[in-house]
């Protein structure tokens, strides 16, 4: 699970769901997109540091 770092509370609705439509309806849909996808990304990548390495079966 991640955590909502300062400042990415624009990405997320208070649920913490990912907030797919811009806030300012005047605003690019497409670029919005985009930085809500980066920011996904920002969390896998969040994610995968904390994870521990598997175990190996050859080490039993």
């Amino acid at each position: 699970m991640s955590l909502i770092r300062r400042g990415d509370e624009r990405f997320h609705y208070s649920d913490n769901s990912h907030r797919w439509i811009p806030p300012d309806p005047d605003y690019d849909q497409e670029v919005w997109t985009e930085m809500v996808r980066q920011h996904q990304l920002q969390h896998l990548e969040e994610i995968s540091r904390r994870r521990k390495p598997a175990r190996s079966l050859d080490a039993e």
